[in-house]
């Protein structure tokens, strides 16, 4: 097993960096290699621009700058995604770093009919550990989209065996330093029991 975890959050005191702790450190004990993408740390641009969008479907050109995020993706067996859950989606920045890295030649082929062909055959295990200041029956009713475009969207790109795993800590805004220790307590299990997958 090879991870590769991409975090996304502008505080480094936050508490999905305590959750991108737990999961390394439950890696760690595990003897699992990993790489670690850090969206703010690196200051990653999610901006699709406008050339770039321009060459998009040029195989040639597409990958530009990017080479160690698709270099780290395609080395990976397992994926995950470390961020909080802003307007029951996507943070920005994770959702630019999908638009710019999940690019044809990649991610996926277009055949000649306009069918998508998934190239991330590689991975095997898919997973998201969020954060989410709403409750979680609110989550549900509103349809929560950024759990959505993982587990459906990118999931389609991976093996078709591909095995989730989406854990979530709900009302955030209101949590106490018990229910932070007990979704730790989860985060471990479900880590773990990804290596074991």
């Amino acid at each position: 097993m090879h991870a590769l975890i991409v975090y996304c959050h502008p505080n480094s005191e936050s508490f999905s960096k305590a959750v991108l702790g737990q999961v390394l450190g439950t890696l760690d004990y595990q003897q699992v290699t990993y790489d670690v993408i850090d969206l703010y740390e690196e200051d990653f641009q999610p901006v699709l621009t406008h050339s770039e969008l321009g060459g998009y479907m040029d195989t040639s050109q597409n990958q530009r700058g990017l080479e160690r995020h698709i270099e780290a993706l395609q080395r990976c067996d397992t994926l995950i995604f470390v961020y909080p859950t802003w307007w029951y989606g996507l943070p920005a920045m994770i959702k630019g770093w999908l638009d710019r890295v999940f690019v044809p030649g990649v991610a996926f082929k277009l055949t000649e009919d306009g069918a998508i062909k998934p190239s991330l055959q590689n991975i095997k295990k898919l997973a998201v550990f969020t954060t989410c200041g709403a409750p979680k029956w609110l989550s549900f009713l509103i349809g929560t989209p950024g759990k959505k475009t993982i587990l459906r969207g990118v999931r389609l790109l991976c093996s078709p065996w591909v095995k989730t795993r989406y854990v979530a800590h709900y009302n955030m805004d209101s949590s106490t330093a018990k229910s932070r220790h007990r979704h730790l307590q989860k985060i471990d299990r479900k880590t773990r029991g990804l290596c074991k997958a």
